[in-house]
């Protein structure tokens, strides 16, 4: 019996998927409840198991293909057997395009003049990787030509200047050959979650007054309590404490304060939360993804560094489910792990707020009338101004800095 392989609805009205990466091959076995083929939609990713055991029959949807909720893409066959591969498979096959390819690969390629079909791709659903295009110089450049080892030919003769320039004057009309293939492109589809985020950020652009406000922190006496107790909080908690958690508990105080930055316009009506769903901004080979810290107010420290950990590796495996993406109502990016000193964040719609952390850099600053050394790091908040006024907005962020440069404040309450 043939049964067909339908895409699920994943919920959260989402109306199509992208084939990330089939599994399994035609004419493959397969199990019951094992999974075939990896989904992609525009907020996280899915798994699609077989309904049953048998053999892939059909594969009607290739690797990339956007397809309708419900709609048909394979079929398994409960009673066939697998395909016996051919000899002729033994041969080496040429490296197919990669899906995807990553900005930092995209970059190696065109410094060294590469195309992507000559790396082989090992990322997420055959995304060509930085780290692909490094292993792919490097094995060229063990690989010295010949003629680089043999000296150079002797100048040919003179011959007459007319003819000479003659040939000058064709040369410079001709582009060299390297230059031509530089100048290639490879042109690949635009993921779904890319194409999710650059329609939310268009439309916060678009939809919202936004304006940006920002502070320095000192972050001594963090950097001092994450040094004092950093083995005791793991070896207790199986977690490493981090900044986030700090800036975490420092944002719900600071939204208990000023609810007008924890709200969001609804038509003519605004929402004031009586929670702080926080919203943390991961990084992934797919993109940013904002995972949600449900009823943050409630959580500890551990339990907030327990669950970034958690979303960052998923994340990374493309394991986070949409329902963990939806609602949120504050964000908070962090920058600085890349290296970036200043920024203006984009608020996440319908949220009113987004704060942006970035790099810790050891800056002279006064303290009491003298010139110190201390980490610094600025912070900014992106704000709504239809909704947040530009006093709320600055004191906020006052309020930030002081809870992270005094972080009793978080267990006292004050």
């Amino acid at each position: 019996m043939v049964h067909e392989l339908k895409i699920p609805n994943p919920g959260e009205s989402i109306q199509e998927v992208q084939i990330g990466q089939w599994l399994k091959k035609e004419g493959q076995r397969v199990e019951r409840d094992e999974v075939v083929v990896e989904l992609e939609t525009d907020k996280a990713s899915l798994d699609l198991s077989a309904p049953v055991a048998g053999v892939l029959l059909k594969i009607l949807k290739p690797d990339g293909a956007t397809c309708a909720v419900g709609e048909v893409i394979g079929q398994i066959d409960e009673s066939a057997k697998p395909a016996t591969a051919p000899a002729a498979e033994a041969a080496p096959k040429p490296l197919p395009a990669p899906q995807i390819i990553m900005p930092a690969a995209q970059r190696l390629l065109a410094e060294h003049g590469l195309q992507a079909r000559d790396v082989k791709a090992t990322g997420p659903g055959g995304r060509l990787l930085k780290e692909d295009v490094l292993r792919h110089i490097e094995a060229e450049s063990q690989i010295a030509p010949a003629a680089d080892s043999t000296p150079a030919a002797p100048p040919a003769a003179p011959t007459e200047a007319p003819q000479a320039a003659g040939n000058a004057a064709e040369v410079a009309k001709t582009p060299p050959a390297a230059a031509t293939a530089e100048r290639q492109e490879d042109v690949v589809p635009m993921s779904l979650i890319r194409r999710r985020i650059a329609e939310r950020l268009v439309r916060a652009q678009q939809d919202a007054a936004l304006l940006t406000t920002f502070n320095e922190t000192d972050m001594s006496a963090v950097i001092g309590l994450r040094q004092k107790y950093r083995e005791r909080f793991q070896e207790k908690h199986g977690v490493k404490l981090g900044f986030m958690s700090f800036f975490t508990r420092a944002a719900v105080e600071a939204l208990r304060e000023f609810p007008a930055i924890n709200a969001e316009i609804r038509g003519t009506d605004i929402v004031y939360r009586r929670y702080c769903d926080i919203g943390i901004a991961i990084a992934s080979s797919k993109g940013l993804v904002v995972p949600v810290l449900r009823s943050a107010e409630r959580l500890s420290l551990a339990e907030i560094e327990r669950r970034i950990a958690d979303f960052a590796e998923r994340a990374e495996a493309n394991k986070i489910r949409p329902p963990e993406l939806a609602g949120g109502t504050f964000t908070i990016t962090n920058g600085g792990v890349y290296g970036s000193l200043l920024s203006t964040p984009i608020i996440n719609p319908p949220q009113s707020g987004v704060l942006g952390l970035h790099a810790i850099q050891e800056r002279p600053v006064a303290r009491d009338g003298q010139v110190v050394i201390r980490p610094m790091m600025y912070v900014a908040l992106t704000y709504d101004h239809r909704i947040v006024d530009g006093r709320e907005a600055v004191t906020f962020l006052k309020r930030i800095k002081e809870i992270i440069e005094e972080p009793a404040r978080i267990l006292l309450e004050v």
